[in-house]
């Protein structure tokens, strides 16, 4: 179970820093305003659904994609 929590704050950071480099990326661009705007919303909204997924999968709700569980199965 430690394991998989470890896993699971690897996973965060990962998905956490990739999203950081895109906003990152996306302020250091000049792209007009709501290009710019409806970019990071679509980003924000897959960051969530990522982060949904991967909650649901670790606690055995989910086995669409396959990240570590928490569960004993």
């Amino acid at each position: 179970m430690i394991q998989a929590l470890i896993s699971l704050i690897v996973w965060l950071l990962v998905v956490g820093i990739l999203y950081w480099i895109l906003i990152y990326v996306l302020d250091a661009i000049p792209i007009p305003d709501p290009a710019n705007r409806i970019i990071k919303i679509v980003a924000a909204v897959v960051l969530a659904l990522v982060v949904l997924l991967m909650l649901l999968d670790m606690m055995g709700l989910y086995s669409g994609a396959h990240f570590p569980r928490l569960g004993s199965t």
